[in-house]
């Protein structure tokens, strides 16, 4: 079986893919255990390049931090190493995420990769015992604690032979969330990607949280319950919390103006099958959040990337609705084996808080 005939006979498969997104999900939000929004910092996004393209990746992605986005673009990268730091700070500096991302190739048809995520507020004050045995107040006795996630994947990404112009690849990750000493959870769960390209279009998929990732939260109890017992609160019991699939579909053209100037717009569209979202498209079964980017470069030295995403529909005040969105911009140098990128998210648009800088650098040897 050719490229050829794999391209002209791909729409076989898309009903497939659309019964096991929409099967799956559904069976798996018949439980009360199923939040609409869980394990939410695994779609912050890495990496300043993705960022200032409104993480519109999964086409596009053909670097290191193709772990994250799409596994399987992971094969994209030419040199044996390959590395990316980030750090982002939100919210004025309280929230900290970072990232860590390592690849380097098999053999000749496949490459595996490494990633580490950690999103955390440190120095939560716990003000269990800001009153003394007397009633006075005493500030000395406030302690501290982080809530912290963090995600571990493995990745492995593979091309076909038969298939040239198909990659495939996929996750393993591990979910560790922490609360102090209050509670924590271990999860596993498994991505799964492929992109494809045509001459100058890249097109791409990656199907996140196949079969549901399980996350088990462990409460301790005893460090809480007198204090919610005092203030009506239910105290919390060990349980199993489920992130329900979610697939994204992305598109991307390369082209170029003369001979240094080079222009890449991808889209991509998040599909979630959880009930309506507050996002561009919305209905009961299905719900759509396109993203849209750009990116021009100069000699694939300097680049320049701007993008949109986040579309939300806000409720005014006289009860009229207005679609807000979210712009992001950013830039990026390449110099030998090191590339620095810079992305400006404007997330104040939709909140009151401060807009977010975030830098990321890249490496890449033999």
């Amino acid at each position: 079986m050719g490229t050829k005939f794999f391209i002209k006979n791909l729409w076989i498969f898309f009903p497939v893919i659309f019964i096991l997104a929409g099967t799956l999900p559904l069976s798996l939000h018949a439980q009360d255990n199923t939040p609409k929004y869980s394990n939410e910092f695994l779609n912050l996004g890495v990496g300043g390049r993705a960022m200032a393209m409104a993480n519109a990746q999964v086409a596009v992605s053909d670097d290191v931090t193709s772990s994250y986005w799409n596994p399987a673009g992971l094969l994209h990268i030419r040199n044996k190493y390959a590395g990316a730091l980030m750090h982002a700070s939100y919210f004025a500096g309280i929230a900290n995420y970072d990232y860590l991302g390592f690849a380097t190739p098999i053999d000749s048809l496949s490459h595996l990769g490494a990633t580490i995520l950690r999103f955390a507020v440190d120095d939560i004050p716990d003000t269990r015992y800001l009153y003394d045995a007397n009633g006075a107040i005493n500030y000395d006795n406030i302690r501290f604690f982080t809530a912290a996630d963090y995600a571990f994947f493995v990745s492995y990404a593979r091309r076909f032979p038969a298939l040239k112009n198909l990659h495939l690849g996929g996750n393993m990750k591990i979910i560790h969330r922490k609360v102090g000493e209050f509670a924590s959870a271990w999860g596993f769960g498994i991505d799964l990607g492929a992109q494809l390209r045509m001459k100058d279009w890249r097109f791409g998929m990656t199907f996140r949280d196949v079969f549901g990732t399980f996350n088990a939260w462990s409460h301790n109890t005893e460090l809480v319950e007198d204090i919610y017992l005092q203030t009506g609160n239910i105290i919390p019991q060990n349980s199993v919390e489920i992130t329900l699939p979610r697939l994204i579909l992305g598109m991307g053209y390369q082209f170029s103006i003369g001979e240094k100037v080079g222009i890449l717009p991808a889209v991509d569209v998040d599909l979630t099958f959880d009930g309506k979202r507050n996002v561009a498209i919305g209905t009961r079964a299905i719900s759509l959040d396109p993203k849209f980017g750009i990116e021009f470069d100069y000699g694939k030295i300097a680049f320049l990337r701007i993008g949109v995403n986040n579309f939300q529909k806000i409720l005014d005040f006289d009860g009229s609705t207005y679609v807000s969105f979210q712009p992001t911009m950013g830039l990026g140098v390449k110099f030998r084996i090191l590339s620095v990128d810079y992305a400006f998210l404007d997330i104040g648009d939709l909140s009151e808080s401060l807009y977010s800088h975030v830098f990321s650098v890249k490496v890449s040897f033999d």
